[in-house]
């Protein structure tokens, strides 16, 4: 009896011993899984900053922004915007400003070279054939700027017009003097939609010259830029 006794706890230490080696076995691989896992979000999260131009502290602000009452208010706003209505500081705000207007003209100057080299293309391999389609889409589909002045009927019924078209657009007053609370203020008096304006649907912005340059003295005038750059539209 007591050899019986002597083989059958021999037993249960063993069925212990295998039983505790496999919890262990399991532990260590979940916690495998969980530091592989955690490895793969840091990747990730450090590569979709680079792609942003932003630190990975900056990325993290975003993600905690997107979760919260401004990502309720304005869904689907890009990285630099939502953080540079969000900034902090006045200079945090001319950091991310200064970020999306590089990335934003390195975007249009890609797009620009590639329309470039498709025209070329297509006058190599359809010679004589106009890609009417595709021209249409472009038209169709492009930013357009458009200048205006305050007090000016004309202008309105050009901004109605466009406005009513729902295609993205980038405003300019040009006798804003350069003054913020001058082009808020004509904003409101039209009833510019803030919507279309976080989301960049609109831009409000102060003429740097360009109405000088392209406008010929016309008022309102359309501008929108392509593959021979900035031209007048009807």
């Amino acid at each position: 009896m007591k050899k019986f006794n002597i083989v059958l706890m021999a037993g249960v230490l063993t069925v212990s011993t295998v039983a505790f080696a496999a919890s262990s076995v399991n532990q260590e691989d979940s916690q495998t899984v969980k530091t592989s896992l955690q490895a793969l979000d840091q990747q990730q999260m450090t590569r979709s900053a680079q792609e942003w131009g932003l630190t990975a502290e900056e990325w993290q602000r975003y993600e905690t922004l997107k979760k919260g009452r401004r990502g309720v208010l304005s869904p689907g706003l890009d990285p630099l915007t939502m953080l540079g209505i969000e900034a902090r500081s006045d200079e945090e705000r001319r950091h991310f400003a200064e970020l999306a207007v590089k990335q934003e003209f390195q975007r249009v100057e890609a797009e620009l070279a590639f329309q470039r080299e498709v025209n070329s293309a297509w006058t190599r391999i359809y010679p004589g054939v106009l890609p009417v389609q595709d021209l249409r889409s472009e038209v169709s589909n492009a930013r357009q700027a458009l200048f205006v002045k305050d007090s000016c009927p004309a202008c309105d019924r050009k901004l109605a017009q466009l406005m009513k078209s729902n295609r993205p657009l980038d405003i300019y007053l040009v006798d804003s003097g350069g003054k913020d609370e001058a082009v808020r203020s004509w904003a409101k008096k039209h009833n510019i939609p803030a919507e279309k304006v976080k989301s960049r649907q609109v831009t409000l912005n102060h003429d740097n010259g360009m109405w000088l340059k392209y406008g010929n003295g016309l008022m309102p005038v359309v501008l929108q830029q392509g593959a021979q750059g900035w031209q007048r539209v009807n």
